[in-house]
């Protein structure tokens, strides 16, 4: 068995927070956070109480796969988080589309346009997180 994973979905305003069951299989959006403020000691807080052991935050990449300054900025982050977390696994997954299916799946589950504002960063923070579960179990 392995630890439980954080993803973060990080954005200018919010950042989308999603945990993995204790076995890996299945993720759920936890939390949105501001992303101005204290989230890291947030994000601490929840790494502890989700005895979690590994933190994936999702990559901006261009429709191309090129790394923008965005990206940039998510390996600056990527860094802080290792320094903050040293005993940590801190990796980043592509995260290009994560965001417009979670709309989609919002919209298609008929929430509200406040509701998906509220929320789809977590929607998206689990979708990013499940689609790494998923091709993790599908590994050789």
């Amino acid at each position: 068995m392995m630890g439980r994973i954080i993803a973060l979905d990080m954005g200018s305003v919010r950042i989308g927070v999603a945990v993995s069951d204790p076995l890996g299989v299945f993720a759920q959006g936890i939390a949105v956070l501001p992303a101005e403020g204290p989230w890291m000691r947030r994000l601490e807080e929840l790494m502890t109480s989700y005895a979690a052991d590994r933190i994936l935050v999702g990559l901006p990449r261009r429709t191309s796969g090129e790394e923008g300054p965005e990206a940039h900025r998510m390996m600056e982050l990527v860094a802080l988080l290792r320094e903050r977390f040293p005993g940590v696994t801190v990796e980043t997954e592509d995260e290009r589309f994560t965001t417009v299916m979670a709309h989609r799946a919002m919209r298609e589950g008929d929430a509200s346009r406040g509701d998906r504002r509220r929320k789809v960063d977590g929607v998206a923070a689990a979708l990013l997180l499940q689609g790494y579960l998923d091709r993790r179990r599908s590994a050789p």
